[in-house]
């Protein structure tokens, strides 16, 4: 496909939340028209950012962001806006309107059909599943015909038929798309160039080639820069140690030492701001509940939802989820396995009893578990029985939230934040049985491996779910529960 004119351009761009803590710092990037990007950095980096900046949600600080004259722009958020789930299905579209439009079921199902979901005009918005709410938010962005489509995550949520079709889609898009996704497969089929957020740096690289290709450039990169800087703190130090040698000397031998001191700060003055590759969490351990004796759960027989209608269906045999075991429950989206993950917490699934007693962590898709008024060192203060300073700090430390950072609000953190902040209360918990319903959303795919090592580690259960196959495949199950098999 042929790129066109420069339709979004980003000038010496900065912009920050808190006053000297920047998230950009004189951006410049430019985007061709009927380009596919992708938004690439470490969690809390910015790529929400730039979406936000872009819709003039907010504002840069100095610099100027600009699009093409008469550009339109329509975004897939993440979530569902939680003022949109108690409306329909017709007036959650009629929105993404300024007017009145008179063929708008016309136009849903064009684009429903796109998005590969059936979806009744007078259904409540609450009542679909998260992958069917993902749909809904990418179809919302496609029925307003955008020239700039902007994507945030777009895979959370979706299982593979869903990833199949907007994928199919994207490459087949005729117009400029920006994606900000941790889904490295997905990306790499219809990438054109990427966007990199260096969140020591705070500046933006722009890379051309499809995702693989642009990640192995940026290691390269980094490494050039590491042995660059490596060579130059050598030559450096030996020149420190010639200048203390010789400074003490007369004559010829301290005009030697001033020589030298000029060209220590030449080579100081020539060192690089290294690229930092995303930060991995190290290794971590739950700690789990110890005073439970015999099953955790046991499930005789579940609700589903079959043809958008509630169904019981029973389990050939019981089954019995026990301490060290994991559970995956699978089924196409909107089939119920949220609906199911969220009454087995509340004690309200009819078919299946949880042994009392037993303290139930849960990972929430949407992260409604977290009240975001409250600051993230509170969020995690509140899960623990005996709240200890230190404790807190350092279970925080593990997952990347620095003391700063748990000043703030639960909802000015970014999604993946949010998420490696309900592993950091999981570790303070020290729960008996996890509830983890798509516990990969949102989180860096550098952290995925570790995460799934913890929850193979964990002496308490798991029940998961979760469309993230690659992580799936790295799991220990001892159960499977396909919902569409029963």
């Amino acid at each position: 496909m042929e790129h066109g004119n420069v339709i979004i351009r980003f000038d010496q761009v900065s912009f920050s939340y808190v006053h000297d803590r920047p998230i950009l710092d004189e951006a410049d990037f430019s985007v061709r028209a009927n380009a596919k990007i992708t938004i690439m950095g470490q969690n809390g980096a910015g790529k929400s950012t730039i979406f936000k900046l872009l819709t003039r949600e907010l504002a840069p600080e100095n610099g100027t962001v600009s699009t093409q004259n008469g550009a339109t722009i329509a975004i897939a958020t993440q979530v569902m806006p939680a003022d949109k789930l108690t409306k329909t299905v017709e007036e959650f579209f009629a929105d993404a309107f300024p007017d009145k439009t008179y063929d708008l079921p016309k136009r849903i199902k064009n684009v429903l059909d796109i998005t590969h979901l059936v979806a009744p005009l007078d259904k409540p918005i609450n009542a679909f599943s998260g992958g069917q709410q993902a749909r809904l938010l990418l179809a919302y962005a496609l029925i307003q015909e955008p020239d700039i489509l902007l994507l945030d995550e777009p895979t959370n949520n979706l299982d593979a038929i869903g990833i199949e079709h907007l994928t199919s889609f994207l490459i087949d898009y005729p117009k400029t798309c920006l994606v900000i996704s941790h889904d490295a497969n997905f990306l790499n089929a219809f990438t054109h160039g990427v966007l990199y957020l260096d969140s020591y740096t705070h500046k933006v690289e722009q890379y051309l080639g499809d995702y693989y290709s642009v990640l192995g450039e940026i290691e390269a990169q980094i490494e050039r820069e590491r042995m660059k800087n490596a060579q130059l703190k050598k030559s450096i130090q030996d020149r420190k140690d010639k200048i203390n040698f010789f400074s003490h000397k007369g004559g010829k031998m301290r005009k030697l030492a001033s020589k030298l001191r000029d060209q220590v700060e030449e080579a100081e003055e020539s060192m690089v701001d290294e690229r930092q590759e995303d930060k991995t969490i190290n290794d971590f351990k739950i700690p789990a509940q110890t005073d439970i004796v015999g099953a955790v759960l046991t499930i005789n027989s579940v609700g589903v939802m079959v043809n958008h209608e509630p169904a019981r269906k029973t389990l050939l045999s019981p089954l019995t989820l026990r301490k060290k075991e994991r559970l995956l429950i699978a089924g196409p989206n909107g089939i119920g396995k949220s609906t199911l993950l969220a009454a087995l917490s509340l004690g309200t699934e009819p078919g299946a009893a949880i042994t009392p007693g037993v303290t139930i962590g849960y990972y929430r898709q949407d992260f409604s578990g977290l009240d975001f008024d409250k600051t993230a060192y509170q969020a995690l203060e509140e899960v623990m029985v005996n709240p200890y300073n230190q404790e807190i700090y350092a279970a925080a430390g593990q997952f990347l939230l620095s003391a700063v950072l748990l000043k703030n609000k639960v909802g000015s953190l970014s999604e993946g934040q949010k998420g490696l902040l309900c592993y950091a209360r999981f570790v303070l918990q020290k729960p008996g049985l996890l509830i983890m319903d798509e516990p990969t959303n949102h989180i860096n795919f550098r952290h995925l491996p570790v995460i799934a090592r913890a929850l193979n580690n964990f002496d308490g259960a798991v029940i998961l779910v979760s469309h993230a196959y690659a992580f799936v495949a790295e799991m220990k199950l001892d159960h499977t529960l396909d919902l569409g098999a029963l």
